[in-house]
């Protein structure tokens, strides 16, 4: 069940930046930061904005940052609290492409059935009622109304070694999870592999079917306040995430079923580490009361959120 949008309610922090993105990054890797901030800095900004949320479409605007976290280390983990997504646009878009998505075709592999048509459909917001609506004309609905659940499909760090990854990757790192669950209210802990983290958020939807199955989620630029801090002498080897009932973690990969196993193996993981199960103890504790979601089947590597609710673990 998704959670209720919090309210913006006035927050305290040490340190806070107000930054205004100029610069749009095409892929995930350490490069000159943006910004230096501390372990602790409340940061307000927002999603980069450009044609691809426009009536006619265009290029995808990338992602914001990095951010240089000062102090953090690869012995650590980033930990970064998401305290308001909300967008900042009336209108938002989803498409269809016959080579991208859970159903389209594979580009290598010829088909003999007709493939799915590139369609543009726009989403007129209303960021008061939080609705968006779209018009069906061939449906017999006509027009569609949904209610809007915001998220970051991305938040990452930088990958590991002098790896570099386009932005629609998700991986250890983060990345493009594509995962509704990243949402105000929810905590995400990412690993570090660099000194300073070399922190990135973008691709904000105003909503977002699990799996992503068409291939996009409805994509619009976002306002957003974030917390970013440090937990020191702390590592993990996948995202984890956390909300006020469940703890949660986040593997990618292809196939599917490796992606279900690495989110899997690292819940378990977090639950002997952290609340004190025996490690079979904690599998069959899963097999009777865990949970799962498919974030995305579009991208490069799929993602898996395995998730276990808080009361079982008391």
């Amino acid at each position: 069940m998704l959670l209720p949008l919090l309210p913006l309610v006035a927050f305290v922090a040490q340190d806070t930046l107000r930054f205004t993105p100029t610069v749009a990054q095409p892929t995930f890797a350490v490069r000159d930061p943006v910004a230096r901030i501390k372990p602790g800095t409340v940061l307000i900004s927002r999603t980069n904005t450009g044609p691809y949320y426009t009536e006619q479409g265009g290029a995808f605007p990338g992602e914001v940052g990095p951010f240089y976290v000062e102090g953090a280390t690869t012995k650590d983990m980033l930990k970064v609290e998401i305290i308001k997504v909300r967008p900042n646009s009336g209108l938002a878009a989803s498409q269809l492409y016959p080579d991208f998505g859970g159903l389209g075709m594979e580009k290598t592999v010829r088909l003999v059935n007709d493939p799915i048509p590139t369609k543009r459909y726009l989403w007129r917001l209303d960021t008061v009622r939080m609705v968006g609506t779209t018009e069906m004309p061939k449906s017999r609905i006509r027009r569609l109304e949904l209610d809007l659940q915001p998220m970051l499909g991305r938040v990452a760090v930088a990958p590991r070694g002098a790896e570099a990854f386009g932005g629609i990757w998700p991986g250890d790192f983060g990345g493009n999870m594509d995962a509704p669950e990243v949402r105000e209210g929810t905590t995400v802990y990412l690993p570090i592999f660099h000194d300073g983290a070399y922190f990135y958020f973008g691709d904000g939807h105003a909503r977002q079917g699990e799996g992503e199955v068409a291939g996009t989620g409805l994509e619009t630029s976002m306002d957003v306040i974030l917390k970013v801090d440090v937990i020191k002498g702390k590592t993990i080897d996948w995202p984890r995430l956390e909300d006020r009932d469940y703890i949660m973690v986040a593997g990618s990969a292809r196939p599917l079923m490796d992606a279900f196993r690495l989110a899997h193996v690292e819940l378990i993981e977090w639950m002997v580490e952290e609340h004190g199960f025996d490690k079979w103890d904690a599998y069959t504790l899963l097999g009777q009361a865990g949970e799962n979601t498919v974030a995305n089947v579009v991208d490069p590597a799929y993602t898996v959120v395995a998730k276990i609710k808080k009361r079982y673990l008391r």
